[in-house]
């Protein structure tokens, strides 16, 4: 092996999957944190959202995405759905042949990290707030904290329409958070967050990746008093350690490749949404039919 290969490390990418778009929000925090690794973003729009579906249908949706990246030699991978991460991680653990990761347990600590109340609200699709994964994650690392989890799959459904529409497009997520502030949004999620009111949270996780584009009218629908995190972060730091350990990083010699890949039929589309979450243009895109998934 040449000097330039070692000085380049493992440069093999990071396999991301989500069920849409929002899962953009995890790959741009990767692609930010570790600027010398490669990314393969996996998409599955066309079936999305998830949140609504049932849990045995969202388990054989992950399998068939994560049996897709696999085959496209990624060192490691990444359920960037917090639905798909509680259907299906523990399975896509046992049959995948690259380690995998999902966005619950690193999301639960850093409700942990921020709570002072002990008292934590988790927003998350219904499935997800069904299957109970949070309040196991947050209980596992603080049995004294109470979880109330709130569904919000309508917040999926909004972010997807919004992107779909154009309309914010030319600008750019995360320089202006409140994009999607509108009196229609607010009311909409003012109203989804009620059960939250009065429970003396001082927390509240965005137990989806599609959330933190809504982060504007969540923060002003639950009050100063509430932090609001996600677990973009913290999964990027477990990776972080994951690939450090696993002596698995790329090295600064390293040339990043980002590749996307998309079940949607509107590749246009996905580009332009994409490249406003993931705040940089989406240079290769590849359509995947369904049936190859399959």
């Amino acid at each position: 092996m040449s000097d330039i290969e070692n000085l380049a490390g493992d440069t093999r990418p990071i396999g991301v999957f989500d069920s849409g778009l929002g899962g953009l929000t995890v790959a741009r925090a990767i692609a930010t944190a570790l600027p010398h690794e490669s990314v393969y973003y996996f998409g599955d729009t066309k079936r999305c959202p998830y949140g609504t579906r049932t849990e045995d249908e969202v388990r054989s949706f992950a399998l068939q995405a994560g049996r897709w990246l696999s085959k496209h030699d990624v060192k490691i991978m990444v359920i960037a759905c917090n639905t798909a991460t509680a259907a299906a991680l523990r399975l896509a653990q046992q049959v995948l042949d690259v380690p995998v990761i999902g966005v619950i347990a690193p999301g639960a600590r850093a409700a942990i990290n921020s709570t002072r109340t002990r008292r934590v609200g988790v927003l998350a699709t219904n499935l997800t707030i069904r299957s109970g994964a949070y309040t196991r994650a947050i209980q596992d690392l603080d049995a004294g904290v109470d979880v109330y989890g709130c569904p919000a799959s309508s917040f999926v459904e909004v972010v997807e329409h919004e992107l779909a529409s154009g309309a914010h497009l030319q600008e750019q997520w995360l320089e202006n958070e409140d994009i999607f502030d509108t009196p229609a949004v607010r009311a909409l999620v003012g109203a989804t967050v009620e059960p939250l009111r009065d429970r003396g949270i001082d927390t509240v996780v965005l137990g989806c990746t599609h959330f933190p584009l809504l982060v504007g009218p969540i923060r002003h629908a639950l009050g100063p008093g509430v932090r609001v995190v996600s677990s973009a972060e913290e999964t990027t730091r477990e990776l972080t350690d994951i690939l450090t350990r696993r002596e698995q990083l790329a090295g600064d010699a390293a040339e990043p490749q980002h590749r996307f890949a998309t079940t949607s039929d509107n590749i246009a589309e996905f580009a332009v949404a994409g490249s406003f979450i993931f705040g940089q243009p989406l240079k290769s895109i590849e359509h995947v039919d369904i049936n190859e998934l399959k």
